[in-house]
């Protein structure tokens, strides 16, 4: 019985230690500030109601505007398909909210078959020859979204969005199961 408990004890001491450590890459992350003029600028999909942004999706493209507003040289390239209950895809929604916006719409490019953040990345890459990029995304997220852009050979720099608090402790909570599957599959 002693035995189980010390194996229990050690592996509760590994989970810690590792949402720990993942925490501050997460937060580490977030506080970064991307360089003007970078080229693109890429808007990962969340999840759209009917033909409306999620609360997530609308801060990550608010964050995009500012830097789009402050680079007017910058292309921003929406991502994201259209789940079975959504009306538009997820690019689709970013779209219309950056024309609403005053955005030019030649600044504006469209990746709409995605369903995955690796997809995002990986399909606005192959579309549009990306090769250095701002990453925009929630603060919980922009760590993995930068790792898995590197990984796909693009220079990237996180801009971190804030994530609601409605969905806050969930989101987190999903996120270090994606990160473990990342270190793990490096997808």
């Amino acid at each position: 019985m002693r035995k189980w408990k010390i194996i229990i004890a050690i592996g509760c001491l590994i989970m810690i230690g590792y949402i720990g450590f993942t925490y501050f890459q997460i937060k580490q992350t977030a506080k970064e500030r991307p360089p003007k003029n970078v080229p693109y600028l890429i808007i990962l999909g969340a999840k759209v109601k009917g033909d409306k942004m999620s609360k997530a999706l609308y801060e990550r493209a608010k964050t995009g505007l500012v830097y789009l507003q402050d680079n007017p040289q910058t292309k921003v390239i929406v991502t994201g398909g259209q789940g079975a209950d959504e009306k538009i895809s997820e690019a689709e929604a970013a779209r219309r909210f950056f024309v609403e916006q005053g955005i030019d719409k030649e600044r504006i490019l469209i990746e709409k078959r995605s369903v995955t953040t690796y997809e995002n990345i990986k399909f606005s890459k192959k579309l549009y020859n990306v090769k250095e990029a701002v990453i925009v995304s929630n603060d919980f997220h922009v760590f993995r979204a930068i790792k898995l852009s590197e990984g796909l050979g693009i220079k990237s720099y996180p801009l971190a969005a804030e994530t609601p608090k409605v969905v806050k402790a969930k989101l987190y909570g999903r996120e270090y199961l994606a990160i473990l599957k990342w270190r793990i599959t490096g997808k």
